[in-house]
C-alpha cells in the first residue's frame, strides 16, 4: 500500500502516564483511506489512549503518527462535546475557525444533518435529543467540517441495542458515500459486520489484524 492510499499511520508508538505505568509499546498500525476500521482490545490495552493521541489531546513519548486532515472526534458521551443550546448553532460553533459567511454556514449544517439523517431537528433543543440522536449531531458536526478522518470512542456504549446498530450502519454509509476513513473503539463484536477491518490490542500493541470475517472464524 502506497502512502497516498493511508489515511491513518502508526509507527512504534509509545506512551506511559508513568515509568510504571507503561500503555502503549511500540504500536503500529495502518488504515487505508475510504474504509471503517475497528480497534479491539480488553480495557486497560490502550484503545482510548491511542484516539486521543491520534487526536493530538496527548503527546506520545516516542513513535511518529500520520493522520490525513481535518479530524474529528466522537466522544463515548456525546454530552461531553455538544456545547450550544441548538442542534444548527452546535454544529455551526465547530464552522467558527473557517471564517465561512452566514449562508455557508447554513449550507455547511443542512448538508451534514442531512448525512445523518436528522435535518427535522435543525432548531431542536440540545436537552430534548435521545442518546442516539446526539451522537449523530457529534458526527454531524465533523461532517460540516468536511473532516477527512472520523475516530469514534465506543460511540454506542451508552445506546439501546437498535440504536446501536442503525448509529454503526450510519457510519459505515457515510464513510463510503463521502469516502472519508473511520477508527472505531468498540467492544461489540456484532459491529464488525460492518467494518473493513479490525486491530486487536493487547497489552499495548496490535497482536492481531484483518478482515473481521476471519476473526468470527477463529
Amino acid at each position: 500500500m502506497s502512502k497516498s492510499d493511508i489515511a491513518i499511520a502508526v509507527e512504534n508508538l509509545r506512551f506511559s502516564w508513568s515509568p510504571q505505568t507503561s500503555v502503549l509499546n511500540s504500536c503500529s498500525l495502518t488504515v487505508p483511506k475510504g474504509e471503517l476500521w475497528m480497534l479491539l482490545g480488553n480495557n486497560g490495552c490502550g484503545k482510548s489512549t491511542l484516539l486521543r493521541l491520534l487526536a493530538n489531546l496527548l503527546i506520545a513519548d516516542e513513535g511518529h503518527i500520520y493522520t490525513d486532515s481535518p479530524l474529528g472526534f466522537v466522544f463515548q458521551n456525546p454530552d461531553h462535546q455538544l456545547v450550544m443550546p441548538t442542534v444548527a448553532a452546535d454544529i455551526a460553533f465547530g464552522l467558527v475557525s473557517e471564517k465561512l459567511s452566514l449562508s455557508q454556514i447554513k449550507v455547511r449544517v443542512r448538508e451534514a444533518l442531512c448525512a445523518v439523517n436528522l435535518l427535522e431537528l435543525e432548531d431542536r433543543p440540545i436537552y430534548a435529543l435521545s442518546g442516539g440522536q446526539k451522537q449523530r449531531i457529534a458526527i454531524a458536526g465533523a461532517i460540516a467540517r468536511h473532516c477527512q478522518v472520523l475516530l469514534l470512542d465506543e460511540p454506542t456504549a451508552l445506546l439501546d441495542p437498535d440504536t446501536q446498530i442503525e448509529l454503526v450502519a450510519l457510519v459505515q454509509k457515510i464513510v463510503k458515500e463521502r469516502n472519508i476513513t473511520a477508527l472505531w473503539v468498540t467492544h461489540r463484536l456484532e459491529e464488525l459486520n460492518y467494518a473493513d477491518g479490525y486491530f486487536l490490542l493487547k497489552e499495548g500493541k496490535v497482536v492481531s489484524q484483518g478482515n473481521p470475517r476471519e476473526l468470527f472464524k477463529n
